[in-house]
């Protein structure tokens, strides 16, 4: 590490040393070098792609004609299986005849694909068979894993993975491989039906041909696996077996159909992998990364050649050009570490036209920025100050006229107590409302401000509704925006309330939630749909000042934006006849936080 840091110094050192013709040279060159390099990866990266994708198409291409070859392989035992069910056993009654016959006739035809035909039944027991008929001594046809197989899921046609045949003695070949199909058929004896399995033993011969046949591209090959992975043909199958050679066969079980990159055994390697019909089986694909990528270690050396005779090349040219650029360039640089200084001089003029743009251009921009500066931070904190006054003092007038008019109202009938009552609400609300002009208060006073507005609308409204304030524990301490709740209640009142009579309720309750100072506005009014109330937020809604239209809660709304950021301000949510719940979500602020807020607001 100080080696790096060492050598880093000693570079940047005669970084700064270098004449600015230098360091164009070395730019302009480096430049091209790289970009020469990075075209040369390019396409070296592009024609290893290619390349791997001509043997990934090429595989898949292999694998689809071995997979239709299998398959029709396949799908030769299958018509055969359909032959002995539905033309000799549906045909046959066990009674009067026997199936051997007949199927011996179709074992002949077929002798090269097949090992041996037999029915059994529902207890395992031989019915027929052909060509062998002799069960081994410990044969157990019922304990199969074909026979289990065929009685468990009687609608589908089975195949087993590759075995040695272990059912039928076999004196010309005692181990021969084969793949068992196996099928639920219905016997008939005496005209009653029962159940059984019919065997179609196929040479696994014929399928290992049909893997040996594909070619893949140089070092690649191609192995045969069932479902859960294990081995039915490989090439180097008995390598395996014997412990000297290992396959990523379980992982390519996992594989979904088409080309896999993998690395096994320290060796890159494309995986093509095909799923055959009906058996679940997989033929997969092998193509080793030398495969394609060996033409492109030939094409590199290429490209190298050609990248050190462009940079000789690149780096005489820039050395010349840099040599025009430089001194006009040192001159302006010159005059740039005066005006850094403070001094009104004259931009050197020279060079070529760009240059001298360039000199007239520093000498108006610093001018310029000076003077925008200056003008961007007052006219910000002025900005600032004015949006959040004009949210503030948008408080419906026609409250402090109508509370007079009841006053007088009042006073004229002689409800004198009822008057005081309201007037001094009133000093009360206009009081907190103040706030000595501070923005933060006290949340016990913002709650108290809004106490007195219920008041006064509880007289008005000749006690229509009530009004329940509660605090939780933990917000005894805490402050708020100030004027955040009452254009929220009068909203209630006026859109909420209007059609209550005398069960109206207004409840607002103040609680802490993690960091954040939360209160909940809930009123059992009218309500509204959805897609109303959530229309009251939008900065782009038309104004309308009229009762309930709004207009505050959206105020409110943007008051808090300003103040705190995004996170926080007004939620509502609202059903028609089910009343409304306002959420007020601010930060917790104590104190001092609140007096650091109210300063950076000043600012």
């Amino acid at each position: 590490m100080n080696f790096f840091r060492s050598l880093a110094a000693q570079w940047g050192e005669r970084y700064r040393k270098m004449s600015i013709q230098m360091v164009l040279s070395l730019s302009f060159t480096t430049v091209a070098a790289a970009g020469i390099l990075l075209m040369g990866i390019s396409l070296i990266w592009r024609f290893s792609a290619a390349n791997e994708q001509l043997v990934a198409e090429n595989s898949q291409r292999m694998l689809a004609q071995a997979n239709r070859n299998l398959d029709s392989y396949l799908r030769r035992m299958m018509r055969i299986a359909d032959t002995v069910y539905y033309r000799v056993i549906k045909n046959t009654d066990l009674a009067e005849g026997s199936y051997t016959d007949a199927m011996g006739l179709l074992y002949e035809e077929n002798r090269d694909d097949l090992v041996s035909l037999a029915v059994f039944d529902s207890e395992g027991n031989l019915v027929s068979a052909v060509p062998l008929a002799s069960l081994k001594a410990k044969a157990d046809p019922a304990g199969s894993e074909w026979f289990l197989a065929a009685r468990k899921n009687m609608e589908n046609l089975h195949f087993s993975s590759p075995h040695v045949q272990n059912i039928f003695d076999d004196p010309d070949s005692p181990y021969r491989w084969v793949v068992s199909l196996s099928h639920h058929v219905e016997l008939t004896r005496e005209g009653v039906t029962e159940g059984g399995v019919l065997l179609v033993d196929m040479s696994f011969s014929g399928i290992e041909q049909v893997c040996r046949d594909v070619t893949l591209a140089k070092g690649g090959y191609l192995y045969l696996i069932d479902g859960s992975g294990e081995l039915i043909y490989h090439p180097r199958q008995q390598l395996i077996y014997a412990g000297l050679l290992e396959e990523n066969n379980k992982v390519a079980a996992g594989y979904r159909d088409g080309s896999h990159a993998e690395k096994f055994q320290g060796q890159s390697r494309q995986v093509t992998v095909k799923t055959v019909g009906y058996t679940g089986w997989k033929l997969v694909g092998v193509a080793p990364a030398d495969s394609w990528l060996a033409s492109s270690s030939q094409l590199f050396l290429f490209g190298l050649a050609l990248l050190l005779f462009s940079i000789f090349l690149m780096a005489f040219l820039n050395f010349l050009i840099s040599a025009r650029i430089s001194d006009p360039i040192r001159r302006l640089e010159r005059s740039v570490k005066e005006l850094e200084r403070g001094l009104e001089i004259e931009v050197a003029e020279g060079g070529c036209y760009e240059v001298q743009q360039l000199g007239h251009a520093i000498r108006s921009m610093v001018s310029t920025m000076h003077h925008l500066m200056d003008d961007i931070i007052q006219q910000e904190g002025q900005k600032r100050r004015s949006e959040l006054e004009v949210l503030q003092s948008q408080i419906n007038p026609h409250f402090l006229y109508n509370t007079l008019d009841s006053v007088i109202w009042m006073t004229e009938s002689g409800q004198q107590r009822e008057a005081v009552r309201m007037v001094t609400s009133l000093a009360r609300f206009f009081r907190i409302s103040l706030s000595k002009g501070k923005n933060m208060i006290p949340l016990v006073d913002e709650l108290e401000h809004a106490r007195h507005y219920m008041n006064i609308q509880q007289i008005r409204y000749k006690n229509k509704f009530t009004t329940r304030i509660e605090t939780q524990e933990g917000v005894e301490d805490l402050y708020t925006l100030k004027l955040v709740v009452q254009p929220i209640l009068e909203n209630a009142i006026y859109h909420g309330m209007a059609g209550a009579e005398d069960d109206g309720e207004i409840s607002v309750i103040a609680f802490r939630e993690e960091d954040d100072l939360v209160i909940d506005v809930a009123d059992n009014g009218m309500g509204m749909p959805p897609e109303v109330a959530d229309s009251l937020l939008d900065e782009d809604r038309p104004e309308v000042h009229t009762a309930g239209s709004g207009t505050g809660v959206r105020n409110v709304h943007q008051r808090i934006r300003l103040t705190f950021g995004e996170r926080y301000g007004l939620t509502i949510r609202s059903e028609p006849d089910e009343g409304t719940l306002v959420r007020i979500r601010l930060p917790a602020l104590t104190r001092e936080g609140a007096a650091r807020c109210h300063q950076g607001e000043v600012l």
